[in-house]
C-alpha cells in the first residue's frame, strides 16, 4: 500500500473516531477535544506547507525507449537500438528496456541500451 493511501486511510479513521467521540461525549469534553484537534491539525498543515515549499521538485525531463527492433551496421557504420548521446547534454531521467539486437560488421559500431560519450 502506498504512503498516500495509508495517509488517506488513517485520516478517514481518525475523522470517524472523532465523529463518534463527539456524538457520545459530554459538551465540555467535546469542546476541549475539538480545540486540541484543531490546534494539532493547524500545526500539521503548517508543517506540510513548509515541507512542500522546500522540497526539491523532480526533474521534468525524461527519455524512455522500449521494445525497439533490430539494427545492423556495416563497415564504419553505427547501429543503436537504445539511446546514444553525450553525457553532458543528457540531463534527464533515462529508461531503456527491451531493446532490440544490434549487430556490427567490418569495423562498425553496435549499441543496444545506452551509450554515453
Amino acid at each position: 500500500m502506498s504512503a498516500a493511501r495509508v495517509a488517506l486511510v488513517v485520516t478517514c479513521g481518525l475523522a470517524a473516531a472523532l465523529t463518534t467521540w463527539f456524538a457520545i461525549a459530554r459538551w465540555d469534553d467535546v469542546n476541549k477535544t475539538a480545540t486540541m484537534t484543531s490546534a494539532l491539525g493547524a500545526l500539521a498543515a503548517v508543517g506540510v506547507a513548509v515541507w512542500a515549499a522546500v522540497r526539491t521538485p523532480p526533474a521534468g525531463k525524461s527519455a524512455t525507449v522500449s521494445d525497439t527492433g533490430p539494427a545492423r551496421a556495416d563497415t564504419g557504420g553505427k547501429a543503436t537500438t537504445g539511446i546514444s548521446g553525450k553525457a553532458s547534454v543528457l540531463d534527464a531521467r533515462i529508461c531503456v528496456e527491451r531493446t532490440g539486437r544490434a549487430e556490427a560488421s567490418g569495423g562498425g559500431d553496435a549499441v543496444t541500451g545506452i551509450q554515453l560519450d
